[in-house]
């Protein structure tokens, strides 16, 4: 039985006015690095690193002042 090739999951595109799609994969990149060894990330995945940069963002801007 052959094994079927799961093609990578494109980047959905942020829903975060600006924010950039590098800006959300690095932060993904940063926050599964385990998963990125073993393959792609899922929409979720992608979700919830957009979700996450957007706190942390509005954690540093908060400190900021």
């Amino acid at each position: 039985m052959k094994a079927e090739k799961k093609h990578p999951v494109a980047q959905p595109q942020p829903f975060t006015p600006g924010l950039t799609h590098d800006q959300v994969r690095q932060h993904a990149f940063k926050l599964f690095r385990d998963k990125l060894e073993h393959g792609s990330l899922s929409v979720e995945d992608w979700v919830l690193a957009e979700k996450d940069l957007l706190s942390t963002l509005g954690a540093e801007d908060v400190t900021a002042r």
